[in-house]
């Protein structure tokens, strides 16, 4: 099942799930089903993070041409809520940004196009979050905004003096000092 956000390319997939009393099967990913509903993104790295405390956040990044990246983020054991930042010069939704829970339990999955910055925090201790990514890391294209930045006015749920973060997401800059090097 395929639901479309309020911006442009960012949607939650469902994958249908098949259950019986030993538990449970699910395609995670299936590259012709996704483009059987025109996602033709194709993935070249996988990754993992686990969170150890209730309230982590990680993000906001992105990563700039020539290496930027789409990704495609699924909850395999706890809780998150998962944010998509429209940051591509020339949109008509620059700025703007849209937010889904994902879960273990909900399965849904987040599709997040290249040129969207990306974060997440926890909702409950112990996470566990897989994300596809269409290009590999390269540090020399990264960047990050301030995920509590008030120019984008996120609710991530959390007072903003309890997030965990990096040092590095800590340091991370304002949106409105933001160049973007992303267009529509």
């Amino acid at each position: 099942m395929l639901e479309k956000t309020c911006l442009s390319g960012v949607c939650v997939i469902t994958p249908r799930r098949f259950s019986d009393s030993r538990g449970s099967f699910q395609e995670t990913y299936n590259r012709d089903t996704l483009a059987g509903v025109g996602i033709d993104t194709v993935f070249v790295q996988d990754n993992q993070s686990w969170s150890r405390e209730a309230g982590t956040v990680r993000g906001l990044h992105f990563q700039a041409p020539p290496q930027a990246q789409a990704k495609l983020v699924r909850v395999l054991v706890g809780e998150i809520f998962d944010v998509a930042v429209d940051i591509r010069a020339g949109s008509p939704t620059y700025g703007q940004w849209t937010g889904v829970t994902l879960s273990a339990d909900n399965t849904m999955q987040l599709l997040i196009p290249a040129g969207f910055l990306h974060g997440f925090v926890t909702r409950v201790p112990d996470c566990l979050v897989a994300y596809k990514c269409s290009d590999t890391y390269a540090p020399a294209c990264e960047g990050a905004v301030r995920f509590d930045d008030p120019d984008l006015g996120i609710d991530w749920g959390i007072p903003a003096d309890q997030a965990v973060l990096s040092d590095k997401d800590a340091a991370a800059g304002s949106f409105a000092d933001l160049d973007t090097p992303l267009y529509l």
